[in-house]
């Protein structure tokens, strides 16, 4: 089988994990060609003082994205760990992070962002390329149902939320969300990569402020519906606070469904461990509605925290693809195999 070109949506720790995984699939030759495509909505911590102060992309997602493309050798892990320092002390500096302030150093040099952050990518010997989502910073707008406080607590009441920060740590039940300005400007290299693509992977990460945003964005829905790229929906380990609170895997993936009609997936991957048979189930009914395949997997880390593991993420990607074409496969944890 050649090696696959993917693409790879996303923003957060999320992007991370599965970049981290990905890379590990351009080192072993199963992938020749990736690319990660990044939110640009942020409005917290250092990423939002500089997008404030500069009125630039907010560059943090972006730092993490191509933190996680850096190699396992003595320079990779060097300069992802430079990347990632975040000043302490107590002057104005403090919580700023080295890499944000470097792509905003280049974005204010060069006056390209794409260009920017290619060069940032060269210097670390990135095994991967990094785009923004779109080439103006966003805001995300959520209608939130049941909004703490609103108008006495009652739980029908709909408040419009702004802002990724607002979003994430809001305690209702997100009913829509949609992004400001409604039709950003893309880069046209991000259109091609998926395009081009082989493979799509959206998710794991922060489900409305990270992932979804790419499917609100009009080009780039458009792109990722008509590309013949296969898409695989990475579903969270758990619900998030505020986010998504009291949501399953069936209803990550039904959300994300709602909100880019015509969305078409190969795959869909969820954690063998932290799903129970119920929520499987439910989940295969919103799967089999979506034309999709399930498979269900050990990604999760060892350690009881809802985190992917990079290691058994990327045994699943490797696993997926080179299953392409086959029947619907549900793995289990103890490593048998179910075919369907």
């Amino acid at each position: 089988m050649r090696a696959q070109a993917v693409v790879a949506f996303g923003g957060g720790h999320g992007l991370h994990a599965s970049l981290s995984a990905l890379r590990t699939l351009v080192d072993d030759l199963t992938v020749d060609e990736l690319t990660a495509i990044v939110t640009v909505a942020d409005n917290g911590g250092s990423s939002g003082r500089l997008r404030g102060e500069f009125g630039v992309l907010p560059p943090g997602d972006l730092r993490m994205a191509l933190a996680a493309l850096c190699g396992d050798d003595e320079w990779g892990d060097t300069w992802a760990r430079v990347l990632q320092h975040r000043f302490e002390g107590n002057g104005e500096m403090r919580g700023h992070v080295v890499g944000n302030l470097l792509i905003v150093g280049l974005w204010e040099l060069l006056g390209d962002p794409v260009l920017a952050l290619d060069w940032v990518g060269r210097l670390l010997g990135a095994k991967g390329r990094v785009l923004p989502m779109a080439l103006t910073p966003m805001d995300i707008r959520a209608e939130v149902r049941g909004l703490a406080g609103a108008d006495g607590g009652d739980p029908e009441t709909l408040t419009t939320v702004h802002g990724q920060i607002e979003v994430a740590t809001a305690e209702g039940v997100i009913t829509a969300l949609d992004l400001e300005p409604p039709d950003p400007p893309v880069s046209p290299e991000a259109l091609r990569r998926i395009a081009e693509a082989d493979w799509a992977f959206m998710g794991p990460g922060s489900w409305f402020s990270s992932v979804i945003p790419h499917v609100r964005v009009p080009a780039l829905r458009e792109a990722i519906v008509s590309t013949d790229a296969r898409l695989v929906v990475v579903l969270n380990l758990d619900e998030q606070a505020g986010e998504t609170g009291g949501f399953g895997p069936a209803d990550h993936l039904a959300v994300l469904c709602e909100h880019a009609p015509g969305l078409r997936i190969h795959t869909v991957l969820a954690d063998a461990r932290d799903h129970g048979p119920d929520q499987l189930a439910e989940l295969r009914q919103v799967v089999d509605a979506a034309g999709a395949r399930l498979v269900v997997d050990d990604v999760a880390r060892d350690d009881g925290t809802p985190r992917h593991d990079p290691v058994k993420l990327a045994a699943a990607y490797a696993r997926i693809i080179e299953r392409a074409d086959g029947a619907e496969v549900v793995e289990r944890a103890d490593g048998a195999v179910e075919g369907r």
